[in-house]
């Protein structure tokens, strides 16, 4: 069962998500000024997470370069400069590009509980795609390593500390054993942009 709001402010108090907002934010006071951003926080049945403006790399183009999951090249990506104007703080991903950042938010996934992590629709309308991918029951991290995709032909920005995410929380029943059960390669990501391994 999709899990609610109220569920999810009571296990952000027991350590599910940090930081944590109770309520949807769409705007921050900047120097006095409440200018609007992209929304982050809690809904009704979801919690909008938040780009760090630690990092972003994206892949460049290396003439005969083939990119092996089983043995990634960290060569193959390049640091994204954190810009800032009148709009905010982001990250350029240039068109027909994909691009590597992590959540301003760590996780600790109940035992019970699997999220699955959707884009958020304002940048879905600039043909920029968050991948679809779980974070499953015992999941933790610093930070999540988002997966982004600009299917358009013109560069796009994507804004740090603002929502670019959404995480939908599902309960089943307990399962035998969980991702911290198992050792999970992508367990416990350090806050910055964890790489492919097998």
């Amino acid at each position: 069962m999709i899990k609610n709001d109220r569920w999810i402010v009571d296990q952000a108090r027991l350590g599910m998500i940090t930081p944590f907002e109770p309520a949807q934010v769409r705007k921050v006071d900047q120097d006095g000024v409440l200018i609007p951003v992209i929304s982050y926080g809690v809904s009704s049945y979801g919690y909008d997470i938040r780009l760090s403006p630690q990092e972003m790399l994206v892949f460049k183009h290396i003439p005969g370069t083939v990119v092996n999951p089983k043995n990634f090249n960290p060569g193959n990506l390049e640091p994204v400069e954190l810009q800032t104007d009148q709009y905010g703080s982001y990250f350029i991903i240039p068109a027909n590009s994909y691009g590597l950042g992590v959540s301003l938010e760590s996780i600790q996934m109940p035992p019970n509980v699997t999220a699955i992590c959707l884009g958020k629709s304002t940048y879905a309308r600039v043909g920029l795609i968050v991948n679809i991918t779980p974070l499953e029951a015992g999941w933790a991290g610093a930070g999540i390593t988002l997966e982004f995709s600009n299917a358009s032909s013109a560069d796009c920005r994507v804004y740090a500390n603002e929502g670019v995410a959404q995480l939908l929380f599902f309960e089943g029943d307990p399962c035998e054993t969980t991702y911290a059960d198992r050792q999970g390669k992508y367990q416990n990501q350090s806050g910055r942009v964890t790489l492919a391994k097998v």
